[in-house]
C-alpha cells in the first residue's frame, strides 16, 4: 500500500525539480540577489552571505541561464530585411510553451498566406515578388507589439509569434488577425506602379496547439492558413482538431491521384467531332476520366479540381497527350482516318516556358506532324492573361502547327484583338448557346451572331454539347462547320473507338437540310 503513495510523492519532487530548473534558466531572477544575501547575512551571518552571493550565480550557470544556445535572436539577418526564419520562431515557440506551467503565460501563432501569389509573381516578376514582400514585412512588424516574432516562411508567407500573454481568447485573435489584414491592405508603389494585396491568416491558440511544442502550434497554424486559402480571399480561420483530419484526408487523396496517374487508371476517353458538311469525322477530343477500382468510372467534375489543388496538372497533362497521340497511331496503323485529336491545356502547363519544345518532341516521339494536334485552350485563360510566357507559348504552338481551339467560346468575353493575338484557328461555342437553339430565336441569334463573327475572321467553328437531331439540324443550317455531344458519341475508352469509327463510316446519314443557309 506504501508503494503508490511513494510513486506520488516522487512525481511531486519530479514535477518541483522541474518548476525549479525553469526559474533557474531565467537570468533576470538575479537582480534579486542583493537582497537574498541580505538576508542570508541577518539569517546565518557573513559565511552565509557569501555562500548565497556566489553560490547562486554557479546554480544559475550550471541550470544554462547564461548559455548562448538559449538566447534567441530572432532578427537574424537574410535576404529579407534581417526576419527570423522557421527554426527560429519554432525555437522561441517551444520557450513559451515550455515555461507556461510557471509563467502562466501562453502564446498564439499566426500563418500569413498572400492570395493570388502566383498570379503576382506571373505579372511582375521574381524582384517586384520579393519587394512586396519587404514592404509587406515592415507594415508586419510595425503593427506588432514589442516583443512579438515575424518570420519568414517558405513559398513567400509569414509566421507570427506573439509575445507571451496571460489572457488570449478567440475573439482577441480575430481582432489581431483584422488588423494584420488591414496592414497589409494599403497599396505598395514600385516603380510607379500601384500594387494591392490580400492575405488569408490562418492562427492556433497555444491551449489549443495538438502537442505542447512550437513546430506543432506553428504546424496547426499553417493548417488553418491552408484552410483560410481555400475559402479566400481574405479569409481568417482558426485552428481546429478537424482541420487536421481534413488535411490528412486531403494529403491521402493526393496520394492517391499520383498514383492513379503513374498506374495508368485517370486516361483518357474520347468524343468524337463530324463535320456538318459531309458527316465525316473531324476528330476526337481527349477527355479524362478516373476509373476507380473499387468506386468505378468517377467523373472529372470530382476530381480535377483535387488534381489543380494538388498541383498534378502538368502531370495529367502529360498523361492525357501521351494517350492522345498513341492513340492517333494506332488508328493511323488500322487504315481509320482521324484527322486530329484534341486535348485541353490548363494554365499550369501554359505557363511552362519549355512547353513548345516538350510538344515538338513529344510530336517527334510518335512520328506525327503538328497539325494532327489540337491545343484547346479555355476562353477564360486568353480573356484574362497578361502573362508573357502563356502569349509566347501559345504563339510558339501555333507557328509550330498545331490547331489552337478556344474552348467554351461566350463565357470568358474574349475580344477579338485577343482572337487575334493568340492565332486562334478555332472557336468552339460553349453548350449554353447550343441548348434548345432549335426552338429559342434568341439562341438562334447568339449562335448566328458567333458564326457571323467567327466567318469574317477567318475561323472555323464547332458546336459543343449538341444532343438533339433538332439542333444539329439548325446548327448546319446557321452554319457551324463541325459539332460535338451525345447525339453522335459519348466520351468512349479508346478500346471503344475502332469499333465506333467503323460504325459511323458505314451508316453515314445524309445531312440534315432545313432550307438553306443562313449567315
Amino acid at each position: 500500500m506504501q508503494k503508490p503513495q511513494h510513486t506520488a510523492d516522487y512525481g511531486g519532487k519530479l514535477r518541483l525539480s522541474t518548476r525549479l530548473g525553469l526559474y533557474l534558466r531565467r537570468p533576470e531572477l538575479l537582480v534579486f540577489l542583493p537582497a537574498l544575501s541580505l538576508i542570508a547575512f541577518w539569517a546565518g551571518g557573513e559565511g552565509a552571505m557569501m555562500i548565497t552571493a556566489l553560490g547562486l550565480p554557479v546554480l544559475f550557470a550550471f541550470a544554462g541561464a547564461f548559455r548562448d544556445g538559449d538566447k534567441t535572436d530572432f532578427r537574424l539577418p537574410d535576404s529579407l530585411g534581417g526576419l527570423a526564419l522557421r527554426p527560429h520562431i519554432t525555437k522561441f515557440l517551444d520557450g513559451i510553451l515550455r515555461d507556461v506551467s510557471v509563467t502562466g503565460k501562453s502564446t498564439t501563432c499566426f500563418v500569413i498566406q498572400f492570395d493570388e501569389a502566383d498570379v503576382l509573381l506571373d505579372r511582375h516578376g521574381r524582384a517586384v515578388q520579393t519587394e512586396v514582400l519587404a514592404r509587406s514585412a515592415e507594415r508586419l512588424c510595425a503593427a506588432l507589439r514589442e516583443g512579438d516574432t515575424v518570420a519568414r516562411l517558405e513559398g513567400g508567407g509569414f509566421a507570427i509569434a506573439l509575445a507571451p500573454m496571460r489572457r488570449m481568447d478567440l475573439e482577441g485573435m480575430i481582432q489581431v488577425a483584422t488588423r494584420l489584414q488591414a496592414a497589409l491592405a494599403s497599396p505598395i508603389s514600385i516603380d510607379a506602379a500601384r500594387i494591392y494585396v490580400s492575405c488569408s491568416i490562418g492562427f492556433c491558440l497555444g491551449p489549443k496547439s495538438p502537442l505542447p511544442t512550437g513546430a506543432s502550434l506553428l504546424d496547426a497554424a499553417q493548417v488553418a492558413a491552408d484552410d483560410a486559402g481555400r475559402n479566400g480571399p481574405g479569409a481568417i480561420r482558426a485552428y481546429t482538431s478537424g482541420m487536421a483530419r481534413k488535411r490528412a484526408d486531403r494529403d491521402a487523396f493526393r496520394s492517391e491521384l499520383e498514383l492513379a496517374l503513374d498506374e495508368g487508371h485517370i486516361r483518357p476517353h474520347f468524343q468524337p467531332q463530324i463535320c456538318t458538311d459531309t458527316g465525316a469525322i473531324s476528330g476526337f477530343e481527349a477527355l479524362a476520366r478516373w476509373h476507380h477500382a473499387e468506386r468505378g468510372l468517377i467523373p472529372p467534375a470530382e476530381f480535377l479540381p483535387a488534381i489543380e489543388e494538388a498541383g498534378l496538372s502538368e502531370r495529367l497533362g502529360e498523361v492525357i497527350l501521351y494517350h492522345a497521340l498513341a492513340a492517333l497511331v494506332h488508328w493511323d496503323k488500322a487504315g481509320l482516318h482521324v484527322p486530329n485529336v484534341g486535348v485541353n491545356f490548363s494554365s499550369a502547363e501554359l505557363r511552362n516556358p519549355r512547353l513548345a519544345e516538350k510538344l515538338k518532341w513529344e510530336l517527334d516521339r510518335f512520328d506525327l506532324t503538328p497539325d494532327r494536334l489540337c491545343v484547346e485552350i479555355l476562353e477564360t485563360v486568353i480573356a484574362e492573361t497578361d502573362n508573357d510566357v502563356i502569349v509566347h507559348n501559345i504563339s510558339a504552338l501555333a507557328k509550330l502547327g498545331c490547331g489552337i481551339d478556344l474552348d467554351d467560346f461566350g463565357t470568358g468575353h474574349a475580344s477579338i484583338t485577343n482572337i487575334r493575338r493568340f492565332a486562334v484557328r478555332r472557336i468552339k461555342i460553349d453548350r449554353s448557346f447550343v441548348t434548345k437553339v432549335d426552338e429559342d430565336r434568341e439562341q438562334q441569334k447568339l449562335v448566328s451572331g458567333i458564326l457571323s463573327l467567327a466567318e469574317r475572321m477567318g475561323l472555323e467553328t464547332l458546336a459543343e454539347g449538341v444532343e438533339t437531331k433538332g439542333e444539329h439540324a439548325m446548327l448546319a443550317q446557321l452554319g457551324c462547320g463541325h459539332v460535338q455531344g451525345f447525339l453522335f458519341g459519348r466520351p468512349m475508352p479508346f478500346d471503344a473507338t475502332q469499333s465506333w469509327i467503323l460504325e459511323q463510316h458505314a451508316h453515314r446519314s445524309a445531312l440534315p437540310m432545313i432550307g438553306s443557309r443562313t449567315r
